[in-house]
């Protein structure tokens, strides 16, 4: 993908303009004011090809750990089609910690995929990075149905009593 334009749509789904959004983060004329917008910046550098970007709002303990070489493969050989946030807590403007769980949309291969991660956000000297990341855990499934009394209809539909059906 190519740098949009500061009136096109900012790939991070938003609803801005790239120019209102995500442009100045990348260009470093501003900072992320929240965990949320940072995470939206990061996922917008990888749609531009902008790894550099990517390296830098690494948490300042984790910078010797980024893979340039796997993060730049994965943004030039991707079509990135678009953001979920499922969930954002805390990481305001007032926060010192926040978390984002996102969905991240891209074709590889001609074939669509998703990358879904609950991200830590931290911020030091005033300043948001990206901490840490993993699968969001499942919440479990929690059937909330009425169970049927013996002496309700069968839910089959047999027409007997469910004690005389599937009760038994």
């Amino acid at each position: 993908m190519t740098i949009p334009t500061a009136s096109d749509a900012c790939p991070c789904a938003s609803g801005k303009s790239y120019g209102d959004c995500c442009s100045p983060f990348l260009a470093g004329t501003a900072f992320p004011p929240t965990a949320e917008a940072l995470m939206r910046s990061r996922y917008t550098a990888y749609a531009v090809n902008q790894v550099d970007y990517i390296a830098a709002t690494d948490h300042p303990t984790r910078q010797g750990e980024f893979d340039r070489a796997s993060a730049t493969a994965w943004a030039t050989k991707s079509q990135w089609t678009g953001l979920e946030i499922k969930e954002v807590v805390d990481g305001g403007p007032a926060d010192e910690r926040g978390t984002v769980e996102f969905i991240a949309h891209f074709v590889l291969a001609g074939k669509p995929q998703q990358h879904r991660e609950r991200s830590t956000f931290a911020r030091v000297d005033g300043r948001w990075y990206y901490q840490d990341g993993g699968i969001p855990a499942q919440k479990p499934f929690k059937n909330e149905a009425v169970a049927p009394g013996r002496n309700d209809p069968c839910h089959c539909g047999s027409g007997k009593k469910f004690k005389k059906c599937h009760g038994a």
